[in-house]
């Protein structure tokens, strides 16, 4: 299995695990559901770069751009490692790898394999 797809599938594995912890933890609803869509958008967008679909690699990128900048606002007030932190250089592994994917297989347009 390739690299980027084994990292946005463990990153959807974060999401989901720590909505269901944030849950357990603080009873936060709404913690349950951001990670459970989280992890679900990413789990498609993981099989849809499987099947060569362009544009599953930019919902990637989306997703990790938005929760790393909720992950680091929350950071930047308490500054605790779990989960802010630990979010915030997932995104940014996440970035980082599906970017460098993106730019090796760039060739023509981006939204039609």
């Amino acid at each position: 299995m390739d690299l980027t797809i084994v990292v946005v599938i463990a990153y959807g594995l974060f999401c989901l695990a720590g909505g269901i912890i944030g849950y357990a933890k603080a009873k936060s609803r709404a913690s349950l559901i951001a990670g459970i869509i989280s992890g679900i958008v990413l789990f498609v967008s993981a099989y849809g770069m499987t099947e060569g679909i362009r544009i599953a690699s930019f919902v990637v990128l989306i997703a990790a751009i938005l929760l790393g900048v909720r992950f680091l606002k929350t950071w930047m007030k308490t500054r605790r490692l779990m989960p802010d932190l630990l979010m915030i250089l997932l995104s940014l592994v996440t970035l980082i790898v599906v970017g460098l994917d993106m730019l090796k297989k760039g060739k023509g347009d981006a939204f039609v394999s």
